[in-house]
């Protein structure tokens, strides 16, 4: 007897893998950005340009670009970015080599953590510019005195980071490889940092933002180069433009290694997108 199956509908829409959507609404919001940002130029020229605001409060972006160009043509501007940048690598790596072994390390052993605890409760207050008397004192006004105001700054709160990230990771995942055998470094190294590195990328994220506020701290103390210093010197002389084109400068500079930042974590971490 032949039985007559019917024929298979077709999926709902509904159903439909949604992936292309990223793509399709990728380029609306890229036009979306360009265009908010074309109008609060325009409307920051025009607020200048025509005396709404003074251009020794807040200069026209014509004039940061006119400043931003002449520096250009002097070699002064790139340097300061480039000092900047990298004190703040420098200190960053420095922090960061420090910070993610031990907070690995007191967010699996709670004895630990005990132990640290009051001086990470002490150190994590303490605002990068309350170093900088005693930095002075230390290293003096070279560059290792900037390097650790960054370091101080950055250390602490990625040292949190990472011990949260530690903490949240599932105790199943723990106790299955101490059941198989695991040792103590097997576990932190085969099972904890797997699991904790996105959220620790994600913290390190953060706190590079954070060294860039380090960074211009202490170089508007005994510094001849870097952001900090152009901005201070701008104020000095009550060069606005220069002033804002360090404000610019430094987004514009976080901006890119935030860019930096996650094409590293794609590759590290594919399965993220």
């Amino acid at each position: 007897m032949n039985v007559r199956l019917p024929a298979a509908k077709a999926m709902p829409n509904k159903f439909v893998a949604t992936s292309g959507k990223r793509n399709e609404w990728k380029f609306p919001k890229l036009l979306i950005s360009l265009v908010s940002c074309v109008l609060v130029i325009a409307v920051w020229q025009a607020s200048v340009s025509y005396g709404f605001v003074q251009p020794l409060f807040l200069p026209a972006p014509s004039q940061i670009f006119q400043r931003a160009v002449s520096m250009s043509a002097e070699g002064a501007l790139f340097g300061h970015v480039i000092a900047s940048a990298w004190r703040v690598t420098i200190g960053f790596i420095l922090a960061s080599l420090v910070a993610i072994p031990l907070g690995i390390f007191l967010g699996f052993s709670p004895t630990a953590r005990a132990i640290f605890d009051p001086v990470l409760s002490f150190l994590r207050p303490l605002p990068s510019m309350s170093w900088i008397p005693l930095s002075l004192l230390w290293f003096g006004i070279g560059e290792t005195q900037k390097y650790s105001i960054v370091f101080m700054g950055a250390f602490a709160p990625s040292l949190l980071y990472v011990m949260e990230a530690t903490k949240g990771v599932d105790p199943l995942l723990i106790k299955a490889a101490q059941n198989l055998g695991a040792k103590p470094k097997d576990v932190m190294i085969e099972v904890i940092l797997p699991a904790s590195l996105p959220q620790i990328i994600s913290g390190l994220k953060v706190m590079l933002g954070i060294a860039w506020t380090c960074v211009i701290s202490a170089e508007l103390v005994a510094a001849r180069e870097g952001l900090g210093f152009m901005i201070m010197n701008g104020k000095e002389y009550f060069q606005t433009d220069t002033v804002v084109l360090g404000m610019v400068l430094i987004s514009l500079t976080v901006m890119a290694t935030d860019v930096i930042f996650r094409f590293v974590e794609r590759r590290i971490l594919p399965w993220k997108d």
